[in-house]
């Protein structure tokens, strides 16, 4: 059986509810109750340690604990600062301190996104009276080292981690369990729908609202695109828009198809391949190839586009959206017992700032179906 955890605000929470208990009571917690809204349950977390710096601040610091998933932030510790005052208009003021990463898409305001600030706000308020208002930092002491482990950059994320996430439950994205959990999402989606969008994660679920898809028809797969594909045709769907970042979506043109980068990453080898088809200069097949991320070697693409007029994003990313569709087909008839009548797959990719970069000509077809 599998241990979900929670997610990194329900520590930020706890631990802010340590330090204010601190100011009013001048006493330690050694566990808090947090009421996580989604799911509607209260969690105890452990409290490491309590501090009072100053007759009006005190701070406190919890550890996080994912539960059985592969993530970096396991017993990462969390600070909270919570002091009195704060704006006239706000009894609970949030602010993001050394290690909470910066949004360059949102005026470098702090990655702290809407789950964890109703998190604090309703959890905190509770606590106080009504002429009462307090200031809470959260500070992640590792987020910054942290962050150059993840791709939250690709996202306009920087200097930090994101208090993200829609849920206080941490899900194990990477354990069989979850599949079973995703396989089980599909299932009923499968017996109303024949077309149906794949979302790796929390980005693509939301861009994919927003341009109109309709979230009925939306299965979020996290890294598990090969089971969940054949999973689809087993089922009998006819049609599966993958819609994801580059920077996952491009593996399955590599026949990568768990894309968590534990087990494979063939990002660059892809990109590198599909510039030198194109006809891209050896120098900047080499720029493309040696570039730290897929985010990094699309400016590269867009640079020259930008300086020379030519097409080299749209050349070279509608080869990768075609292999994609391509590989996925070859993918699900390998793995399919309906010959020739398999589910068919289209792609679209975006890219950090969730711009579409390409659709596949497959998706173009798809979408029509979908909205």
């Amino acid at each position: 059986m599998t241990n979900s955890g929670y997610t990194l605000p329900v520590f930020a929470c706890a631990a802010a509810i340590a330090a204010l208990h601190w100011l009013r009571q001048r006493q330690p917690l050694k566990v808090v109750s947090v009421d996580l809204i989604e799911p509607a349950q209260i969690a105890e977390i452990p409290v490491e340690q309590v501090a009072g710096l100053s007759e009006n601040m005190a701070l406190a610091i919890t550890r996080s604990d994912p539960g059985d998933n592969l993530d970096l932030t396991r017993d990462t510790p969390i600070w909270a600062l919570v002091e009195w005052g704060g704006v006239e208009s706000e009894r609970v003021t949030i602010k993001g301190g050394e290690g909470i990463g910066k949004q360059t898409n949102a005026d470098n305001q702090a990655a702290i996104y809407s789950y964890a600030q109703k998190l604090l706000q309703e959890n905190l308020t509770r606590l106080l009276a009504a002429d009462e208002r307090i200031i809470v930092t959260i500070i992640l002491p590792e987020g910054r080292s942290l962050a150059v482990r993840t791709s939250n950059s690709a996202f306009g994320v920087v200097e930090g981690l994101s208090l993200l996430g829609t849920t206080g439950i941490s899900q194990p994205l990477s354990s069989p369990a979850q599949l079973d959990a995703f396989r089980s999402e599909l299932q009923q989606k499968a017996s109303l729908f024949t077309s149906l969008v794949f979302c790796i994660g929390e980005n693509g679920l939301d861009l994919a609202r927003k341009i109109g898809i309709n979230p009925e028809k939306l299965v979020k797969t996290a890294n598990w695109l090969g089971p969940m594909l054949v999973e689809a045709d087993t089922l009998g769907v006819q049609e599966i828009l993958l819609f994801g970042y580059h920077g996952k979506l491009m593996k399955l043109a590599a026949g990568i198809f768990h894309t968590h980068h534990h087990l494979a990453d063939g990002r660059r080898e892809v990109l590198a391949a599909q510039c030198a088809l194109a006809g891209l200069s050896q120098q900047d097949i080499e720029v493309v190839f040696h570039s730290p991320t897929a985010e990094a070697a699309l400016k590269h693409l867009k640079s020259l586009d930008d300086s020379t007029g030519s097409d080299w994003v749209n050349r070279v990313y509608r080869a990768i959206a075609e292999t994609i569709d391509v590989r996925c087909q070859e993918y699900i008839q390998s793995h399919s017992s309906r010959g020739q009548d398999t589910t068919i797959c289209g792609s679209i990719l975006f890219d950090r700032d969730r711009k579409i970069i390409v659709k596949s000509k497959t998706a173009c077809n798809l979408m029509g179906n979908l909205c």
